[in-house]
């Protein structure tokens, strides 16, 4: 445990946004995942690509993932939405 005030204070911050990027990681996953079970059972639409490429735009805009790592996935799904 750190006895400056400052470290303090970064332990705590780190804490929180710890916390906030897992939040939000974990939604872009949920998105996915969603839609690749759609794609799956041949059920996936627009609407459903749109859903997700606003969840992973979301974590990009946030820092949590990359903007490469995000138009990376996006192009991944519309391929994917393409081919059903």
């Amino acid at each position: 445990m750190p006895n400056i005030k400052s470290a303090i204070k970064r332990v705590s911050v780190t804490e929180h946004k710890t916390l906030r990027n897992r939040m939000v990681k974990s939604q872009t996953r949920t998105a996915i995942r969603k839609f690749d079970a759609a794609i799956a059972s041949k059920n996936a639409n627009a609407e459903m690509l749109s859903a997700a490429s606003s969840a992973v735009d979301k974590a990009a805009s946030k820092g949590v993932i990359s903007k490469n790592a995000a138009n990376r996935e996006k192009a991944r799904m519309a391929r994917e939405l393409a081919n059903v």
